[in-house]
């Protein structure tokens, strides 16, 4: 089935060295979706079109709201209201805590990320013996660079891929960092696809809450085109996940478990 397009033309006028002109430009598209869980109103994400069941999904594993696909019972989504129930087969006691969090974020950011933060202390460090080469990794990025295509024709979106010792196995393109990487980690849920040889490639920069949505995913290895911050650089050490940054051209920096990477 062919994707929808992640954006729509638009007229406009540009200026350009005193000269302006009438032109035709693509424009992102950006959607709200609204996430029920057992008929409890759990967020609303705004995202580009399509993968909406793997956002979903992605979504509620990076929160620690599902751990096994046998939780799942049904997932239902309504396109035109932008509504998506996922009906789980018991009754998740983790959604109290998380809609504390989310309440709380009302009164200040950083209250909200402070509880995101040592909530995600608790998980485990990921157990991985994998090894990526160097080279490897470089090609990977370059795939997800050529599979972009939406981010050349827009500017707008960003990218994020799983991939193994063969290749890429899958790719969205998402408004938002954290949308993308939900949408790959859902597909490799749904499709029950072992995460201990497998390495996250991101088009943007590496934060912490995406370090803690690989950690959650159990993800041995993230590697980016661009920068980490350094509380991620320092979660990466904790939860002994390899860190790659400024992965471009014939140049990477590891910056954590570097035993994972073969140079």
């Amino acid at each position: 089935m062919t994707q929808s397009p992640l954006y729509r033309e638009r007229a406009v006028k540009t200026y350009d060295h005193g000269n302006t002109q009438s032109a035709s430009v693509p424009v992102v598209l950006e959607i709200p979706i609204t996430v029920y869980v057992n008929d409890t109103e759990l967020a609303t994400l705004i995202c580009s079109p399509g993968g909406h069941k793997e956002l979903a999904v992605g979504f509620l594993l990076s929160e620690g709201l599902l751990q096994d696909l046998t939780d799942i019972k049904d997932i239902t989504f309504n396109e035109q209201d932008g509504l998506l129930w996922v009906e789980t087969t018991e009754p998740v006691p983790q959604m109290e805590n998380f809609l504390r969090r989310q309440i709380a974020s009302c009164c200040g950011k950083g209250r909200a990320a402070l509880y995101y933060i040592n909530d995600a202390r608790k998980l485990k460090p990921v157990q991985s013996s994998c090894v990526f080469a160097a080279g490897h990794l470089l090609r990977l990025i370059g795939l997800l660079e050529e599979g972009s295509a939406t981010f050349r024709k827009t500017g707008g979106v960003h990218s994020a891929a799983l991939g193994d010792s063969q290749g890429m196995l899958v790719m969205h393109e998402d408004i938002g960092r954290h949308n993308a990487v939900d949408k790959v980690m859902g597909h490799a849920f749904l499709n029950r696809l072992n995460p201990a040889d497998k390495c996250l490639l991101l088009s943007g920069r590496i934060s912490s809450e995406i370090l803690i949505k690989a950690a959650h995913n159990g993800i041995p290895v993230v590697v980016s085109r661009s920068a980490p911050t350094f509380l991620a650089v320092e979660l990466a050490d904790e939860f002994n996940i390899t860190l790659v940054g400024f992965a471009r051209g014939e140049r990477l920096t590891v910056y954590s478990h570097t035993e994972r990477v073969s140079m």
